[in-house]
């Protein structure tokens, strides 16, 4: 018996039906052409198919198309966020000749203790012209705040390329919306400078949202970047001697700041309130040890409570480089890259 190979793989395989169109004419086959689906047919038909899969596997197609769904929500998120950080940094990327103190190379900073409240300047030096807490209230006091605005003042014109900033918010309700940075700076202004004027009062400015001292030294950082297009050399803070640990060790710290850049200036408290003062500096230097950045328990409780007006806070909108800064909280120090310590 002979066996004949039939089939598509056999070489003499014979093709009955040949595909395409026979040309009675011509004697030939003539290939016909699939109509191109246009867009809208293809949509329409990926559509169908999508509907038909959804009504054997509804579960299934609600659980795909959450999960598609909160894709493009990470995706959106993460180029918005991506285009904000990109446009900051744009609008800082001024060039020299666009920030009005380019030239200032060294931060001065005042920490602010309170509002001045008189409608006249002629009695900067009297606790009634100003707002004080109760721990506050002691002869001597206002004297002190004055020595503080002097001390700042005086130091920055010994240095030429300084920046002298008062800090400090609006942290009094019954004070009204009167910050402490612009009372040091009205009464620096009713002071003549202490001599100073011409040269210091052109480059003597405010940071007017600190709320405790940490974020003095923080926001005055930003806010130094905001006028000169980058970061202080050297920094040096004007307070209290008996917060000089605080600052010199805790908050300096805490923003990874080079100690040999890093400079104190302390004025002593008032006789009848240095007691009172160290025993409190205690207690609020242990709190800071517990929490650097202010940003837990009961350092952050007080730091709501003295902004009694909700003032926006407009960093680091200004110094987008130590936006990480910003937004850390934690015990322990931040890690991450910081301007001044590359």
């Amino acid at each position: 018996m002979i066996n004949y190979p039939f089939g598509s793989n056999s070489p003499k395989a014979f093709n009955a039906y040949p595909r395409g169109e026979f040309d009675l004419e011509s004697g030939t086959i003539r290939k016909v052409r699939k109509p191109k689906l246009s867009p809208i047919k293809m949509v329409r038909s990926f559509g169908k198919h999508i509907h038909y899969y959804y009504k054997l596997h509804p579960v299934m197609g609600f659980f795909i198309a959450l999960s598609f769904g909160v894709t493009i929500l990470i995706i959106l998120s993460i180029y918005e966020s991506r285009f904000h950080l990109t446009s900051s940094y744009r609008r800082m990327d001024l060039g020299s000749d666009n920030y009005p103190f380019a030239k200032l190379r060294n931060l001065v900073m005042v920490a602010g203790h309170s509002v001045y409240t008189s409608s006249s300047c002629a009695k900067v030096d009297k606790e009634d012209s100003w707002f004080l807490e109760t721990y506050q209230k002691h002869p001597g006091q206002a004297s002190t705040f004055v020595k503080h605005i002097q001390e700042g003042v005086e130091i920055t014109a010994k240095d030429d390329e300084a920046l002298l900033l008062f800090s400090g918010g609006e942290t009094r309700k019954d004070a009204g919306p009167r910050s402490e940075a612009q009372s040091y700076w009205t009464v620096a202004e009713s002071k003549r400078w202490f001599g100073k004027q011409e040269d210091v009062r052109w480059r003597a400015l405010t940071e007017e949202h600190a709320r405790d001292s940490f974020e003095n030294l923080l926001f005055s950082v930003c806010r130094f970047r905001e006028l000169t297009g980058t970061y202080p050399h050297n920094i040096t803070v004007v307070g209290y001697d008996f917060k000089e640990d605080r600052f010199v060790n805790l908050h300096r710290s805490a923003i990874s700041f080079p100690a040999t850049n890093f400079f104190y200036a302390g004025t002593p408290a008032s006789v009848t309130s240095i007691d009172a003062a160290l025993k409190g500096e205690a207690m609020v230097r242990s709190q800071f040890q517990e929490d650097p950045y202010g940003c837990l328990g009961s350092l952050h409780r007080k730091k709501l409570g003295r902004d009694p007006f909700h003032r926006t806070i407009p960093y680091p909108n200004g110094c987008p480089e130590i936006e990480g800064l910003f937004r850390y909280c934690g015990a322990a120090l931040y890690q991450g890259s910081l301007p001044w310590s590359q």
